[in-house]
């Protein structure tokens, strides 16, 4: 019984401290601290891009990375480089996420409808010089693939954004 007893108190300990940094990193994302380093074009709108998290741990930089890699190609877009184009943000408005929170909110919770739109490109493994230690915090790089085409199907079905052609 004294076993089961320790068991079941450190099975709760474990919970309660996952539970409290998955709080502060969803604390931290709401910042919205991020860089977005475009690496190349997919087949069928897709782009694989590097996302540079901040974090006081490194691992939970790395897990944000997913949402800061949607929400960039929502609202900040990303510079060009040699042989991959640029990108404007799919919002054409930069208070569109406070005027459709009610949208934006779920879309962008712990496991919300985002993750539809984003994988890793290698299982979350990050490369030797992704992580750097910036101050009390890491810069945390990691290549992600973000399918625009589908993400702005979905966003212009749901009413977020207008269709491509609309303004003519």
């Amino acid at each position: 019984m004294k076993n089961f007893f320790l068991l079941f108190l450190g099975l709760c300990l474990s919970v309660s401290a996952f539970s409290q940094a998955k709080k502060k990193a969803d604390k931290q994302t709401e910042a919205w601290r991020y860089e977005i380093e475009v690496l190349s074009t997919g087949a069928q709108g897709t782009y694989q891009i590097k996302v540079w998290s901040y974090s006081k741990k490194a691992s939970v930089a790395s897990e944000q990375s997913k949402k800061n890699a949607v929400h960039g190609i929502i609202f900040k877009g990303f510079v060009g480089k040699q042989g991959v184009p640029g990108a404007r943000p799919l919002a054409d408005s930069p208070n569109l996420e406070n005027e459709k929170a009610d949208f934006f909110e779920p879309f962008f919770e712990d496991g919300g409808k985002y993750m539809k739109f984003v994988s890793m490109t290698t299982d979350g493994a990050i490369g030797a010089g992704d992580v750097q230690k910036v101050g009390k915090e890491y810069k945390v790089g990691v290549v992600v693939n973000v399918n625009v085409a589908e993400l702005r199907k979905d966003l212009e079905a749901a009413g977020i954004i207008k269709k491509l052609g609309a303004g003519f």
